[in-house]
């Protein structure tokens, strides 16, 4: 019987879905968006919900948590100067899930996660092609 465990085990053992969730919280911090399967976005999104969080704080403690969650120290850096920043005003719900698709190989549900405030384009070549 599974009671009281909660989230899912996507059919992996543990050390295989941390660094699973570790490599999507990556990815996601780095490019703001990716697309995966509904069931893994679903899990994700409290992963990341809780690294802006300690974003937020900005604490040397904080850091160190997000460090033990997130690969790279360039994206931790980006996440606590760039992205937390963003959310000064929200009290949650930092990310959104889209149905994106079904997959071609097993029909499997993808979506796409994504932050909810997206980066302004600061650069002036990106302000030229958004026109």
């Amino acid at each position: 019987m599974r009671h009281r465990k909660d989230g899912r085990q996507l059919g992996r053992n543990t050390a295989h879905r941390k660094a699973l969730f570790r490599s999507l919280l990556t990815a996601l911090f780095d490019h703001e968006r990716i697309e995966t399967t509904s069931a893994k976005a679903k899990e994700l999104k409290g992963l990341a919900d809780r690294m802006i969080t300690f974003g937020k704080s900005g604490t040397l403690a904080a850091r160190r948590r997000a460090l033990a969650c997130v690969w790279r120290k360039d994206v931790v850096a980006k996440l606590f100067k760039d992205i937390a920043p963003r959310f000064s005003s929200r009290s949650g719900g930092y990310t959104r899930i889209i149905k994106t698709r079904r997959r071609v190989g097993d029909g499997a549900e993808m979506v796409a996660i994504e932050l909810v405030e997206q980066a302004e384009p600061t650069s002036t070549a990106d302000q030229k092609t958004a026109s």
